[in-house]
């Protein structure tokens, strides 16, 4: 018993340590593209243009200002966290099907202007977790998709485009990546 707690605690260590990783890689990103007054987000999702295809791997990793980079540091961080917990040996798997699939749908069928954030991957984690409950019916994936829907739940009015200058495309596409990715990965 003593070696499965052992274990456990240091499966969750690693899990925090990956997800501080990343938030704490976005905001040195962020440093960085304010000090280049933020023409670093010429790299993110331009719909239908070559140039735009390196956005789909990395728009997730751009920001256009400290506001928006810590709107998205916070449900990183959970519903991250949520996934990892849950299913440390694909996470990888899952983030980045979310995020070519986001990505990709942002590219095809976005309005031309420039992806860039975190919420694509966000709302894709928030449909994995949702759908893993349905697919699942599990007690543990249930209970996490309740607790997301409780915390997050009111984060699907993104998908709706009110405003221009928010990427609802990126909250879609991402969401429906985050569905799929729950359906095939097993």
């Amino acid at each position: 018993m003593y070696m499965t707690r052992t274990k456990s605690k240091k499966a969750y260590i690693q899990a925090a340590y990956l997800i501080l990783s990343f938030v704490v890689f976005i905001w040195m990103i962020e440093i960085i593209n304010i000090a280049v007054d933020h023409w670093l987000c010429n790299f993110g999702i331009m719909p239908r243009t070559i140039a735009g295809l390196p956005g789909i791997i990395l728009s997730p990793f751009l920001h256009f200002g400290l506001e928006h980079v810590m709107m998205n540091t916070l449900p990183f961080i959970i519903l991250g966290s949520f996934i990892i917990i849950r299913h440390p040996s694909k996470f990888f798997k899952i983030s980045l099907v979310i995020i070519i699939l986001g990505g990709a749908g942002v590219w095809l069928l976005g309005r031309s202007a420039y992806h860039v954030g975190a919420s694509g991957l966000i709302f894709g984690y928030f449909g994995f977790i949702l759908s893993r409950g349905w697919y699942e019916r599990s007690f543990g994936s249930m209970i996490l998709a309740v607790l997301a829907i409780v915390i997050y739940g009111g984060m699907v009015i993104g998908i709706v485009p009110l405003f221009s200058y928010i990427s609802w495309e990126a909250h879609l596409f991402g969401f429906l990546a985050g569905i799929f990715a729950a359906r095939v990965i097993k």
